[in-house]
């Protein structure tokens, strides 16, 4: 499935130097792994589309509505999410 959705300037150049590998949206929407994400870049401040897109392969989907199984409400309200952007670290030992 293609899903396509607009994206500020800052987190579009972002995501095409590599620094950004996650996407937080309002799930709104159904997404699985092998879907296509593609973002449209919004002008800064603004709903005006650049023109310039990227397609992304979703590779991990997680609703955070299923957090809280893992946590209370009270806690969710207290703390929030974090969202962090990970990989795996090598050793060239």
């Amino acid at each position: 499935m293609i899903i396509e959705k607009k994206v500020q300037s800052e987190y579009f150049n972002a995501i095409v130097d590599g620094r950004k590998r996650f996407e937080v949206r309002l799930a709104d929407f159904k997404s699985k792994p092998g879907d296509t994400l593609v973002l449209k870049e919004q002008k800064q401040g603004s709903k005006e589309i650049t023109g310039r897109e990227i397609s992304c392969e979703i590779i991990y989907n997680l609703n955070t509505k299923e957090l809280e199984k893992f946590y209370s409400k009270k806690e969710l309200e207290k703390h929030g999410l974090v969202i962090l952007a990970i990989r795996k670290k090598f050793n060239f030992d």
